[in-house]
């Protein structure tokens, strides 16, 4: 035999061998990403349907009014996939609706689980513990507290030290940030009626005391219409809740005067352009943590082992679904995945 022929020989033999090994770790591979696809599909679902095992019956369930559009949107879609298991949102019988009374109900045994617009208080896991049980908080989306003020208030914006100043009673008139010659008239609800005022007066004002200024209303609802028709008005309340409204201008704020952030994304569509066009809530500045005031949408579950855990488990489950997020988004929140 030749030497060039062996060469030939050689060569094809290694040729194949590589081919061989090529075709063995390319099989193994994607063998390997269908296990893994297959194991992500079964740990993490993507849709509703995807989400089995889920209790059946009629869960009550209450809490925060900040969740009130995304219950709106998500319970119904869950409710023509799952029609067995079945949920109803309950008021408290006494007092107002808000993360608060939603985990007293929960504790006290009248709701399977609890919507929060803040995280667990430590009485609140005491009183848990008390009562032979602990409760968790599971966290499916963010949201971010708006200021809202009369169109016709002309100021930049505002950082957290002022906010806090006008909320206990430190500045009270507008033409000490810039503005008219005007009173300030601060609006807020009741502290412990909702999530939102006790993560508001925890955070912006730091544990201080409502200024005697401050203007209570029963309802963000109500605390709107009073800010459109009062030139020196202001309230916080969910981005949502504030960003998309007609009647009143939602404010830019920074943790400093020079990093103005808006909650609305830019260019900021006119308020005489509404209903038709309507401004929504600057996504990427909450996600990211630009925007100061961010918080953490929770479902609240009572871990007892019996099916009100299952049931509380299961739908946040399903709100952490491809699907339930995208949900969540359409509400006018953030994604938390």
């Amino acid at each position: 035999m030749s030497e060039r022929n062996e060469t030939t020989i050689l060569v094809l033999a290694l040729l194949t061998t590589l081919g061989l090994v090529g075709g063995a770790i390319w099989w193994f591979t994607q063998d390997r990403i269908k296990l893994t696809d297959l194991t992500k599909n079964q740990t993490e679902p993507n849709t509703f349907a995807q989400v089995t095992n889920l209790p059946t019956g009629l869960f009550s369930y209450g809490g925060s009014t900040t969740w009130a559009s995304i219950r709106g949107i998500v319970d119904p879609a869950i409710e023509i996939v799952h029609p067995e298991f079945r949920l109803r949102y309950t008021n408290p019988t006494s007092g107002t609706p808000g993360s608060g009374s939603g985990i007293k109900m929960l504790l006290d045994g009248q709701l399977a689980f609890a919507q929060s617009s803040r995280s667990i208080k430590e009485q609140e896991l005491n009183r848990a513990t008390a009562r032979g049980f602990e409760l968790k908080a599971i966290p499916v989306a963010i949201d971010g507290i708006a200021i809202a003020v009369h169109p016709n208030l002309n100021i930049s914006g505002l950082t957290l030290g002022q906010l806090q100043e006008i909320y206990t009673g430190k500045l009270t008139n507008w033409q000490q940030l810039g503005g008219i010659d005007l009173p300030i008239v601060p609006y807020s609800r009741q502290l412990n009626e909702g999530g939102t005022t006790e993560f508001f007066a925890e955070n912006v004002l730091n544990g201080a005391d409502f200024g005697r200024n401050v203007q209570f209303s029963d309802t963000t609802t109500q605390a709107l219409r009073a800010v459109a028709a009062n030139p020196g008005g202001i309230y916080y309340a969910s981005a949502p809740e504030i960003v998309s409204q007609c009647t009143v201008k939602p404010l830019p704020l920074g943790r400093k005067a020079t990093e103005l952030i808006a909650p609305y994304q830019q260019p900021f569509i006119a308020l005489s352009q509404c209903p038709s066009q309507r401004n929504q809530v600057n996504t990427a500045a909450f996600q990211s943590g630009d925007y100061p005031i961010t918080r953490r949408l929770f479902v609240i579950v009572k871990l007892d082992g019996n099916a009100d855990q299952q049931a509380g488990e299961a739908y946040a489950k399903l709100l952490l679904t491809s699907q339930g997020q995208q949900l969540i988004a359409k509400a006018g929140f953030v994604s938390i995945r």
